[in-house]
C-alpha cells in the first residue's frame, strides 16, 4: 500500500518548461513575501490583527485582496490564450500544447468566476453592509472568518494544481461525459471539484450570515424602505446564495461520487444523464450571475446619487426590480442550452423569460440616468467606471437577448460570439462595478484618497482595452469560430485575433496602472488624507464615523428617522450651526473577540482536500478530524466577547472630532 496514494515525483511537471517556470516564480514570490514579513517582524501583529481577526472590515479587506491576487493570476491565463491564438494559424501551432492551453481556460473561468469576482463582491458586502446598516459587526462574526479562509484554502487548492499535478482540462463548467474518470482520469478535475467544494462552503456561511444580519440586526429606525440600495443588493445576491449554491454542492458531491465510489448519475454507460449535471449546473449559474451583478448595480446607485449631489430617482422601483431579478433568475437557466434538443414550447418559454428579466434591468439604467440628469455631477473615477458600465453593459445586455432567442442561439452557440457576450456583461458589469466600490471605499477603509491620475488613466485603459479585445470577438463568432481553440486553419479570423491581443495588451497597461495608483497613493497618503470620515459628501451611514472606522463602529449607535439619514442631518446641521450639540452618552460596548477558528479549519481544510485529490486516505481523516476537534475546541470557549470601556471610546471619538475641527 502506498501511503501517498497516487501522489510522486511524476506529478510535477518537469517536462513543462512554461509549467514549472510559472510555479518557480509564484514559489518565489510567496517565499519573498514571507521572508519580508518575518525579517520587518511583522508576524504577531499580523496573527492577532488581521489573520485571526474577526471584524467584518478587516475580513472585507482581505477579501479583497485575494481577489486582487486572484485577478493578476486569471489575466496571466487571458494573456497566454490571446497570444497563443493570435500566432497559432495555419501551419503555426503557437507556443501552448494543446493540454496546457485547455488547462489555461478552465483555470481562468474558474479563478475569474469564483475567486476573483465571488471574493471581490463578498470583500465590498462585509466592508460596508453593516456600516451602512448602522451596527457594530456582522450577525455570526466568526462564521465570517471560517467562510473567508475556506474560500481561501480552495484559492490555494486551485494555484497548487499549477505546481503538483494538473488542473481540470474540461473548462470551468466540467460537462460530463468529459469530466468522468474514463475522459478525465488524472487529478485536475478533482482538483476542480474539491477547491469548489470547499470554498463553496465557505460562500454558503456568508450567505447564511448576511441574510440574518440584513433581516435581523439593523441600526434602530432602520426600516426596510429605509435601507440603502446597496443593502437591497447584497439581501438579494444573499438570499440567491443559499437558494442556489446547495445545488451546485449537491452536483459537485454526485460527480465526485461518479468519480471515487463509480456511480452513474452522469456516465452514460452507467445509463446516467450527463444533459442533468448541465441543468443542474446552470439551475445554479445563472442566479450566479445576478450574485455578481445585483452587489455591483447596488454600488452603482450608491456613486450615481453621491456624485450627482441627489437622492437616488426612484427608490421603491429600484429595490422592486432589485427583488424581481431575484425572483426571475431562477426561471432563465436554460437559455444557456438551447440546443440540448428541449421542445420549441419550452425553448420559446426561456427564451420569453429572458427578455423579460431584461426589463428590471433597463429599469435600474433609466434611475440611474434620471439621477444624473439635473444633478451637479462631479466626473471622479467611481462616476467614470459608471457611466462606462452603463454604455457596456446596454450592449452586452443587447446581445444577450439576441442570444435569447432561440433560433440566433443555434447559429451562435458555443461561438465566440457568446465568449464576447459573456465577457461584455461580467468585464462591464462585475468588474466595471468592483473597481467603482474599491475607488469610492478605500478612503473609509484606509483614511486617505486614492490618486485620481492614475486612476483615471487606468479606467480608460480598461474600457478601450475591453472594447478593442471583444469587440472582434463578436465578429468571429459571427465568422464561425468556436471558442476553447488552440489552433486555427482559417487565416481570415487571424487578424481579428490579433487585434483582441492587441486589447488585452491595453487593459494589461490598465491593470499596472492601478499597481501604480496604489503604491503613489502610498507614498502621498498625508497629502491625500481624509480626517473627516467623508471625502465625497456621503449619504448613508458608513460616511458619518471614521476613517477608517474603529473596531467598534459607531460610539453611539445612529438613530434612523429618513431614507439617506446621514445627508439629511448633515443639511439640518447646516441649517441650524449655531445650536449647540447635545451631549453624548458613552456607554461600554461587547465585542466579539478574536479567534483563529477560521484559519486553522482551513488549514485543516487544505489538508483534506489535498489528501482526497491524491487518494491519501489516512491524510484526510487526520484533516476532517483536526477540521472538526477546531470547530469543537470554538464551542466550548471560554470567553465569547470581550468588552470595551466607555472612556475608551469617548477618547476615541473626541481625538476624531478634535481632529476634524482642528
Amino acid at each position: 500500500m502506498n501511503l501517498l496514494g497516487k501522489l510522486d515525483w511524476g506529478a510535477i511537471p518537469f517536462d513543462q518548461p512554461i509549467v514549472m517556470g510559472a510555479s518557480a516564480g509564484m514559489i518565489l514570490a510567496v517565499v519573498f513575501v514571507l521572508s519580508w514579513v518575518t525579517l520587518k517582524g511583522y508576524w504577531p501583529y499580523l496573527w492577532k490583527e488581521w489573520l485571526t481577526s474577526v471584524d467584518h472590515k478587516r475580513i472585507g479587506v482581505m477579501y479583497i485582496v485575494l481577489a486582487l491576487l486572484m485577478l493578476l493570476r486569471g489575466f496571466a491565463d487571458a494573456i497566454m490564450m490571446r497570444s497563443q491564438q493570435a500566432v497559432a494559424a495555419g501551419g503555426a501551432q503557437g507556443y501552448l500544447p494543446p493540454e496546457h492551453f485547455d488547462q489555461i481556460f478552465s483555470a481562468h473561468g474558474t479563478i475569474m468566476i469564483f475567486f476573483m469576482a465571488m471574493p471581490f463582491v463578498i470583500g465590498l458586502m462585509n466592508f460596508v453592509v453593516p456600516l451602512q446598516l448602522g451596527v457594530r459587526d456582522m450577525a455570526f462574526p466568526t462564521l465570517n472568518s471560517v467562510a473567508l479562509w475556506l474560500t481561501a484554502s480552495g484559492i490555494l487548492l486551485v494555484n497548487i494544481s499549477l505546481v503538483v499535478g494538473e488542473f481540470a482540462k474540461t473548462g470551468w463548467v466540467a460537462y460530463p461525459p468529459l469530466s468522468e474518470l474514463e475522459f478525465s482520469p488524472g487529478v485536475g478535475v478533482d482538483y476542480y471539484l474539491w477547491a469548489l467544494q470547499i470554498s463553496g462552503v465557505g460562500t454558503l456561511l456568508t450567505g447564511i450570515n448576511f441574510v440574518t444580519t440584513i433581516l435581523k440586526v439593523r441600526s434602530p429606525g432602520m426600516a426596510y424602505m429605509r435601507m440603502p440600495v446597496f443593502c437591497w443588493t447584497a439581501l438579494a445576491a444573499n438570499l440567491l446564495i443559499v437558494a442556489a449554491f446547495p445545488i451546485l454542492t449537491a452536483t459537485f458531491a454526485m460527480l465526485l461520487l461518479d468519480r471515487y465510489l463509480d456511480f452513474h448519475f452522469f456516465s452514460v454507460e452507467g445509463q446516467g444523464n450527463a444533459m442533468m449535471y448541465v441543468n443542474l449546473f446552470w439551475v445554479w449559474g445563472h442566479p450566479e450571475v445576478y450574485i455578481l451583478i445585483l452587489p455591483a448595480f447596488g454600488i452603482f446607485s450608491e456613486v450615481i446619487a453621491t456624485f450627482s449631489g441627489k437622492p437616488l430617482f426612484g427608490y421603491r422601483s429600484m429595490v422592486a426590480a432589485t427583488m424581481a431579478i431575484c425572483v426571475l433568475s431562477f426561471l432563465v437557466w436554460l437559455h444557456h442550452f438551447f440546443t440540448m434538443g428541449a421542445s420549441a414550447n419550452v425553448n420559446g418559454f426561456f427564451g420569453v423569460m429572458t427578455m423579460i428579466i431584461a426589463v428590471p434591468t433597463g429599469v435600474k439604467v433609466f434611475n440611474w440616468l434620471f439621477t444624473m440628469y439635473g444633478g451637479r455631477v462631479r466626473f471622479t473615477v467611481p462616476v467614470l467606471w459608471s457611466i462606462g458600465f452603463m454604455v457596456t453593459f446596454v450592449i452586452g445586455g443587447m446581445t444577450g437577448v439576441l442570444l435569447a432567442v432561440p433560433p440566433a442561439d443555434f447559429q451562435l452557440h458555443n461561438s465566440l460570439f457568446l465568449v464576447a457576450h459573456f465577457h461584455n456583461v461580467i468585464i462591464g458589469g462585475v468588474v466595471f462595478g468592483v473597481m467603482a466600490g474599491y475607488t469610492y471605499w478605500f478612503p473609509k477603509a484606509f483614511g486617505f484618497k486614492l490618486d485620481e491620475r492614475w486612476g483615471k488613466a487606468s479606467f480608460w485603459c480598461w474600457l478601450i482595452g475591453f472594447y478593442v479585445a471583444f469587440m472582434p470577438l463578436y465578429v468571429l463568432g459571427l465568422m464561425g469560430m468556436t471558442r476553447r481553440m488552440q489552433h486555427y486553419d482559417n487565416l481570415a479570423w487571424q487578424p481579428w485575433l490579433l487585434l483582441a491581443a492587441i486589447g488585452v495588451a491595453v487593459i494589461l497597461v490598465g491593470i499596472a496602472c492601478q499597481v501604480v495608483q496604489l503604491v503613489v497613493s502610498i507614498r502621498a497618503r498625508a497629502q491625500l488624507r481624509d480626517v473627516t470620515g467623508d471625502p465625497w459628501n456621503g449619504r448613508t451611514l458608513e460616511w458619518s464615523t471614521a476613517s477608517p472606522p474603529p473596531a467598534w463602529n459607531f460610539a453611539v449607535l445612529p438613530c434612523v428617522a429618513e431614507r439617506d439619514t446621514y445627508w439629511m442631518r448633515k443639511q439640518r446641521a447646516r441649517a441650524t450651526h449655531d445650536q449647540p450639540a447635545q451631549a453624548v452618552e458613552y456607554k461600554p460596548i461587547e465585542m466579539p473577540k478574536n479567534t483563529p477558528t477560521g484559519f486553522v479549519t482551513a488549514f485543516f481544510a487544505v489538508v483534506t482536500g489535498f489528501a482526497l485529490i491524491w487518494h491519501i486516505w489516512w491524510m484526510a481523516g487526520l484533516g476532517a478530524i483536526g477540521a472538526f476537534a477546531t470547530l469543537l475546541a470554538f464551542a466550548f470557549r471560554d470567553q465569547e466577547e470581550i468588552e470595551i470601556p466607555g472612556e475608551e471610546i469617548a477618547r476615541s471619538d473626541r481625538a476624531r472630532q478634535a481632529e476634524i475641527a482642528g
